[in-house]
């Protein structure tokens, strides 16, 4: 790996762990209205990422165009405020570890759908690595109870991560990770607001007490700013299929976190499914040397004549 493959992979995974910690954080809002929640925690992001846009962000807003507009509209309806309307939703009728399970095999579906969209065939080593992470995420948050709605749910949320990283790719060159965050966060400020509007009428936003203005701003200014930007930089270095890989470290933070405010355990299963996530993001990634390369020493003992005739 390259010093630009490396600080890629870092600025994904620690996007991811920081993703991974928000599911804690989740777990103090239960009783705040889903649409405010989104609109105060996008919202204040929105705020507190325009001075980072940099120079010339007024210039590259107008030269978008209105096919990419929509493409923006659609990242932060499917991948930002659908991706956590559809967690919650699911979790009404299953248990937690049922949209972890479907969300866990987004690196799967990246690795195969972005080279198809690009007119090229899928890397075998991402595709081994992301199956690696897809069971490793299994493996750390298990299988719970469900019906049929928890499953559809859980689906949705699948399309909400695979969504908030393929739709990004044709708008990440002109627009660059800091612009681009800024402006997602704005536009899913906007859609949040409406769709508590439309749901909830008049109670959609209320006063937060001090705990859920602690776990607000832990989202908007830690998960958010710092990940929102951190994950799209690294996927600027790395490409989507390599950086979705990481995502599998959501799980394994939200496990490792979960102990901390008495919502879960970490024991044998978290550890052994940690293993295999990291096992995945390293081979996937190029972190370590293919399987198939390991047959090199072999080669290498071949004599000068040999190298030769295989020249010719």
């Amino acid at each position: 790996m390259n010093a630009t493959t490396t600080r890629g992979s870092l600025l994904a995974a620690l996007a991811c762990v920081l993703v991974g910690g928000s599911f804690t954080a989740n777990s103090l809002l239960g009783d705040y209205p889903y649409a405010g929640g989104q609109f105060l925690r996008y919202g204040l992001a929105f705020l507190l990422l325009v001075p980072l846009a940099g120079p010339g962000a007024a210039t590259r807003l107008r030269a978008l165009g209105a096919a990419r507009w929509l493409r923006l509209a659609l990242l932060a309806a499917v991948g930002m405020v659908g991706f956590n309307l559809a967690v919650l939703a699911a979790e009404r009728t299953a248990e937690p570890a049922v949209p972890g399970v479907f969300v866990g095999c987004a690196p799967v579906v990246v690795a195969v759908l972005v080279p198809l969209l690009e007119g090229r065939r899928p890397q075998r080593i991402v595709l081994y690595g992301a199956l690696f992470v897809a069971v490793g995420a299994f493996t750390v948050q298990g299988w719970g109870r469900t019906d049929g709605a928890g499953i559809a749910f859980s689906v949705c949320a699948l399309v909400g991560e695979v969504g908030f990283a393929v739709l990004a790719v044709p708008v990440l060159r002109p627009l660059g990770p800091r612009l681009l965050s800024t402006v997602v966060c704005g536009v899913a400020a906007a859609e949040s607001a409406l769709a508590g509007v439309l749901a909830d009428g008049s109670g959609w936003l209320r006063r937060p007490d001090a705990v859920e203005a602690g776990a607000l701003l832990w989202q908007a200014v830690v998960v958010t700013v710092v990940g929102f930007v951190c994950w799209y930089m690294g996927m600027q270095r790395i490409g989507a299929e390599r950086a979705t890989l990481f995502s599998g470290l959501i799980p394994v933070a939200a496990a490792c976190t979960a102990p901390l405010v008495g919502t879960g355990s970490y024991g044998a299963a978290q550890a052994v499914g940690s293993a295999l996530v990291f096992a995945g993001v390293a081979v996937g990634s190029g972190a370590v040397l293919p399987f198939a390369r390991a047959r090199r020493p072999a080669a290498q003992r071949q004599t000068a004549p040999e190298r030769s005739l295989e020249k010719l």
